[in-house]
């Protein structure tokens, strides 16, 4: 069985061939560049390079997989959640394809593809339902249960305001380190411990003791705009030389990243689940996988965390979830 799976969710203009479980291609080609002026994505800039470029894309996973369009015997493509115009061109695409060819087509969540990518991996344990699962992206911050099928997927919590990784580029921009966050503020924050910055005054001083949102005791859903607000009235009027900006960088993260390990912890506690599925980009954060595995492995907990490349947006995790749902077997 060939799937060829379509993502356009959001900046990245993604198409895979999946055969049986097994990934022949991935290929990815993001519009981050042009964005990055702007501090964000813009939807037109989106949109509009996935029609440019979709075509490119899914030629580059065909040809890489040495495959042609007749090889294929069903198409997965992302339906929802995303920018509307970025999935209107992918979901077009696709329908314009499986008509043509005659084979049958499947819209997957977006989100659930995010966990599904933990059972893409190779050589990995097996992993056993049910599951506790966070996906954390630049749009998403959500927390699942899963009791025994994709099909089952439930939403536990969810942010009321911005998503871990929106409220990373806003925090990056405060800093004034550039676009796209995530990545800016891990490198900066690792300054912050690294020996050889230690032994030049970086840490000198104590981190900044940034408030942990954690909302009511009962509820799993986060808010990050009160963190967000603090970092923006720290920094205000003070000057923020590189060692500054690292030392902010470092309490920043290790807030949300509390909160999150909190989230999560809660949630296996008071659902009596060991198996904890993670999925988004930014869960190619090495020290969010880090700080998780520590408290995952300390009370028993069986962590899954795809690699960085099945972490972002891409048509693998669609294609590999698109399968399993024309099977049911999921």
């Amino acid at each position: 069985m060939v799937t060829l799976g379509i993502e356009t969710s959001c900046d990245e203009t993604a198409a895979a061939v999946i055969r049986n479980g097994r990934i022949l291609s991935n290929i990815v080609s993001s519009s981050v560049s042009l964005h990055e002026k702007y501090g964000g994505v813009i939807p037109e800039i989106a949109s509009r390079f996935h029609i440019e470029y979709i075509s490119q894309v899914t030629k580059k996973a065909l040809k890489k997989a040495r495959i042609t369009f007749s090889d294929l015997d069903q198409i997965a493509v992302t339906e929802a959640p995303g920018l509307p115009g970025s999935l209107l061109a992918g979901k077009s695409f696709a329908k314009a394809l499986s008509y043509s060819l005659g084979i049958p087509l499947v819209g997957v969540n977006h989100l659930a593809a995010h966990l599904y990518a933990n059972f893409l991996v190779k050589n990995s344990p097996s992993v056993q339902y049910p599951f506790v699962g966070a996906v954390v992206s630049g749009g998403h911050t959500n927390i699942f249960i899963c009791e025994g099928s994709f099909n089952d997927l439930a939403i536990l919590g969810r942010t009321r305001d911005d998503a871990i990784g929106e409220a990373f580029d806003k925090v990056a921009k405060i800093l004034g380190i550039g676009y796209p966050g995530g990545p800016r503020i891990e490198k900066y924050a690792k300054r912050f411990t690294h020996p050889l910055h230690t032994r030049a005054g970086f840490t000198k001083k104590s981190p900044v003791n940034f408030p942990r949102t954690y909302l009511d005791k009962d509820s799993f859903d986060f808010s990050l705009s009160g963190l967000k607000t603090a970092v923006l009235y720290y920094v205000k009027n003070r000057k923020m030389p590189r060692r500054e900006i690292s030392r902010v960088s470092w309490s920043f993260q290790e807030a949300v990243f509390d909160v999150l390990a909190e989230k999560i912890v809660k949630a296996c506690k008071k659902f009596r689940i060991k198996e904890v599925l993670l999925g988004g980009g930014v869960i190619a954060n090495m020290r969010l996988r880090a700080r998780l595995k520590l408290v995952c492995k300390k009370l028993g907990y069986k962590l899954f965390y795809p690699p960085p490349a099945l972490c972002v947006d891409n048509a693998a995790m669609v294609a590999g979830l698109g399968e399993v749902l024309l099977k049911k077997e999921v």
